[in-house]
């Protein structure tokens, strides 16, 4: 049976050669589930894997609008319904200078396996534009969201595809998008769009789910290793947008000692511990840089990053927690954390560790938080949004946050199900895609060739 996944992998090599981050997300899955491939040689009768890695749909769109100068301007934007299986697709849109469809179609395939594994009937998805939000101004970023929208707007729906944000794409785009929306469909579907203001059908707890959520799993792994808690341990967390600020505080409530955080310009470190509120006020409000925390705690250091390598994985610490973009850890940059004593590595972004690195951590007997499983919180959260949406009902911050503990823990749970039965002993890797992939297979299988 290995040869079936070596064959279809390289027949997805072919197919899309220019496409390295997805070819990078379907190698790191189709490796890591030959064992239950071996036990199952139905799924080869019934193509599931060459099925399972081509998406249902690729849509790809002009997106016209008009800066502040009058001048036109024309960005690409795309919508991948990666796979509808066990609900309406469902995922991020990303605004960035760095989105393109290898980008696009590795974040739809990852999400199919995160959605699997939250117990919830959402499809995996992923959209977004290389529309750069930085620099522009309120109005520019409403012009091109109307535009986006004016065309998303035919693939979407509550029981359609449910988009959401992701990088670039935070309250205020997610309003700007759904007023666009409302504006051409003439009704409130609320469900259409998660991550939605509180003042017109968004949840408690949205905001803060991916960066908790990492941290409840992140609870579940450590305790489940040795009885390991976060007091007393001195975390580094890349990024310093929403899934990187939440992971700081939650982390700090649980008593662990946050001394670093980063942005694409560099990271700061602060031995005393990370003021949060100053990070706050500066990426939420200011919507500044985080080398701008240094006129408040003049004594904190920044140190620029001058080559590939984020120099925030050079300082010592137990526990790192990328939480900014993928393949963020490289193969050199694992060496460094693994040299300095860390213990364990949540990804809080989609695909942060480059495989390299991801193997070296796993040689080492590194705890590897995968991001399929680790940063789930945030979908799970929106399917909650979705839900309540659907009962026009708004639930309390306390039961949104119990329902994610909840999902999370469930999560981990169902990952050490399947490293126990493959015996793959702490590879929650692999038994993040195994999990998922078997809930997947069973509902191909179930619903005939499609």
């Amino acid at each position: 049976m290995n040869d079936y996944v070596n064959e279809i992998l390289e027949n997805v090599k072919k197919k899309n050669a220019h496409e390295p981050e997805y070819l990078q997300a379907v190698d790191e899955v189709l490796t890591t589930i030959k064992p239950i491939i071996e036990r199952h040689p139905e799924y080869k009768q019934l193509g599931i894997l060459e099925r399972m890695t081509e998406p249902e749909r690729i849509i790809s769109f002009r997106v016209t609008w008009v800066d502040d100068n009058g001048k036109i301007q024309v960005n690409r934007g795309y919508r991948v319904q990666y796979n509808g299986l066990i609900g309406p697709y469902k995922g991020g849109l990303r605004f960035d200078k760095s989105v393109n469809q290898s980008i696009m179609k590795f974040l739809g395939f990852e999400q199919i396996f995160k959605n699997a594994l939250t117990g919830l009937p959402i499809g995996g998805a992923k959209g977004g534009s290389d529309f750069d939000p930085k620099g522009k101004s309120d109005m520019e970023i409403m012009r091109f969201c109307q535009s986006f929208m004016t065309e998303l707007q035919r693939h979407i729906g509550p029981d359609i595809d449910v988009p959401a944000g992701d990088i670039g794409v935070g309250a205020r785009e997610i309003g700007y998008l759904y007023g666009q929306y409302r504006r051409i469909r003439d009704r409130y579907d609320g469900g259409v769009l998660t991550g939605k203001g509180l003042e017109y059908g968004g949840s408690l707890v949205r905001t803060e789910a991916t960066g908790y959520g990492l941290i409840y799993f992140m609870r579940e792994m450590l305790k489940a290793n040795g009885g390991l808690i976060f007091e007393g341990k001195t975390v580094t967390i890349s990024g310093s947008g929403n899934v990187a600020i939440y992971a700081c505080e939650k982390a700090q409530m649980l008593g662990a000692k946050v001394v670093a955080m980063s942005d694409s310009a560099g990271c700061i470190y602060d031995q005393n511990g990370i003021d949060l509120d100053t990070v706050k006020r500066i990426k939420e409000v200011e919507r500044g840089r985080i080398k701008d925390y240094l006129k408040t705690h003049p004594d904190a250091q920044y140190i620029e990053r001058k080559t590939e390598d984020s120099p925030i994985w050079e300082i010592k610490t137990d526990i790192a927690l990328p939480c900014a973009t993928q393949n963020e850890v490289t193969l050199n940059s694992a060496k460094k954390l693994v040299a300095n004593g860390v213990i364990a590595i949540g990804e809080g972004a989609n695909m942060p560790c480059e495989k390299e690195a991801t193997d070296y951590f796993l040689e080492h007997n590194v705890l590897v938080a995968p991001a399929k499983a680790a940063n789930a919180g945030g979908v799970a959260t929106s399917a909650i949004e979705m839900s309540q949406n659907s009962m026009r009902y708004y639930l309390s911050f306390e039961q949104v946050d119990k329902m994610l503990d909840a999902i999370m823990v469930n999560i981990f749970n169902s990952l050490c199900e399947a490293c126990a039965n493959y015996d793959l002993g702490t590879n929650y890797v692999a038994g993040a895609n195994i999990a998922a992939f078997t809930k997947l297979a069973k509902a191909m299988m179930a619903q005939g060739i499609i």
